[in-house]
């Protein structure tokens, strides 16, 4: 996750509070879904960033997660995710993303 990004969750957060803030990924992989989720839960683990040491615990989804994509209207999903869908290994992606929550989200 970017440091201007990183910023933008810092400042929600400060804003709305951290248990009304649901961070939405959409990473092409696990493991950068993972990293960007983990950042926004315990604080960015490159010690590069405005979450450097600040652990927010927020809800991060992917966007292909069944728990997200349930909320989409079908078309719109259909017309924004459906094809990169196709080419994703969905389930790799929906494993880190659990394991991640489980070990960091507070709310």
């Amino acid at each position: 996750m970017d440091l201007e990004n990183q910023k933008r969750v810092l400042d929600f957060s400060e804003k709305h509070g951290a248990e009304n803030i649901v961070v939405l990924l959409g990473a092409a992989d696990g493991e950068g879904a993972g990293l960007a989720a983990e950042t926004c839960m315990a604080g960015d683990p490159t010690f590069a960033g405005p979450l450097t040491g600040v652990s927010l615990g927020l809800k991060c989804y992917h966007v292909c997660e069944e728990e997200v994509k349930s909320e989409f209207d079908e078309a719109v999903y259909e017309e924004q995710v459906s094809m990169m869908e196709m080419v994703l290994d969905v389930d790799e992606i929906a494993q880190e993303m659990q394991e991640i929550r489980e070990e960091y989200c507070k709310f």
